[in-house]
């Protein structure tokens, strides 16, 4: 899964990882990381997710990065935001009131860009990534988070020998292993989903978990 690959399923239109609504899990624990209302958090590999919206409403001040210039111009565009496009060094800066998407490759943000970020919603990125890319990406997020930001995380678990991803399947020991040394890992719920995904039934699952982990940092 590279840059390329991302960039024409935006162009196809081929985004079925798209949510049209906003995600029952944000809503129900957010409030679990215990984050200030101004506090500023981070969604990455957003696309055009209607969460961004939910996150601003709380007060928060929302960054989102994002590859795909198709992505974000209808995320502003579809949801009726004014909005200021802008251009810095190489990179392209998408802003409206308390929200701002970048766009960019992920492995090419800094520390300095994730200053003050308090709070991380991945619901779509871990799990957008084969095993080989999840560990560059858990890796970098660790390099250029804030020592103080918790994440809300969100995973799948299924046969991968039955469906081809994305999303992939991401079990709980690997997420232990990817975040075990700097976070503590608090699974918040454990729900048979393929009800919810009936594309994934059409795909060839018989039995799909949806898990919510809430992640603390331990380091300093």
């Amino acid at each position: 899964m590279n840059t390329d690959h991302w960039l024409e399923s935006w162009k196809q239109n081929k985004i079925g990882f798209h949510q049209h609504e906003i995600n029952g899990y944000l809503s129900s624990f957010w409030k679990q990381l215990n984050l200030e209302g101004q506090s500023r958090v981070f969604v990455p590999l957003c696309g055009k997710s209607l969460d961004l919206l939910w996150l601003r409403q709380q007060g928060h001040h929302v960054l989102g990065i994002e590859i795909s210039a198709i992505a974000i111009r209808d995320f502003f565009v579809e949801n009726k935001l004014s909005f200021n496009h802008r251009q810095q060094n190489d990179l392209q800066i998408w802003e409206a009131d308390q929200l701002t998407i970048l766009q960019d490759d992920f492995f090419n943000l800094t520390a300095n860009q994730l200053l003050e970020v308090e709070g991380v919603f991945d619901r779509a990125a871990l799990v957008a990534l084969p095993i080989q890319l999840r560990q560059k990406y858990v890796q970098h997020l660790k390099n250029i988070l804030s020592k103080k930001a918790s994440i809300l995380l969100i995973a799948f678990e299924y046969d991968q020998s039955k469906m081809e991803g994305p999303p992939f399947a991401v079990h709980e020991a690997e997420i232990h292993e990817l975040y075990g040394d700097s976070y503590e890992i608090k699974l918040l719920l454990n729900q048979e989903a393929l009800d919810h995904y009936p594309s994934f039934r059409s795909r060839g699952l018989n039995c799909l978990a949806e898990k919510v982990y809430l992640l603390t940092p331990t380091f300093k």
